[in-house]
């Protein structure tokens, strides 16, 4: 019997290298960007340290999720499990917890956003995330 999975919130800064890591080697779908460097991780812990969670095994980092929350909407951004850990419950984990501290936060609507070719898309749709018919604009500000 496999001994389960630990959700837990991530540690800045310890975990940092761990979940890089993870992003750089779980999914094609992840993609890592200017915000995700140390020190803008950093200013994210001190807005909202709790919606960021990982998902432990035998010690070892296997997943992570990292959501934000501005006290109107919520955004999900780069659910990541690795490969050999999936179809094990672990993404379902970590998006269920995520979830409930954002209910807890008393946040009404959740964004993610995911390229329109992800894999993954199935996996947020059995769970109740919908498609919409949008367009994401971006705009580089520095």
């Amino acid at each position: 019997m496999k001994k389960p999975v630990h959700i837990r919130p991530f540690q800045f800064p310890d975990d940092y290298g761990s979940v890089v890591e993870l992003w750089d080697h779980s999914s094609p779908g992840v993609h890592r960007g200017r915000s995700d460097t140390l020190e803008e991780i950093a200013k994210k812990q001190g807005r909202d340290p709790d919606l960021f969670l990982v998902a432990e095994h035998l010690g070892k980092i296997v997943g992570a999720v990292m959501g934000g929350y501005d006290g109107r909407r919520a955004l999900v951004y780069h659910l990541a499990v690795y490969e050999e850990h999936r179809q094990q419950g672990i993404g379902k984990a970590l998006m269920e917890n995520l979830e409930e501290l954002l209910r807890e936060k008393g946040c009404l609507r959740s964004y993610l956003l995911i390229t329109k070719n992800n894999p993954a898309i199935e996996f947020y749709e059995k769970r109740g995330w919908q498609l919409l018919d949008l367009f994401a604009l971006g705009k580089d500000l520095q």
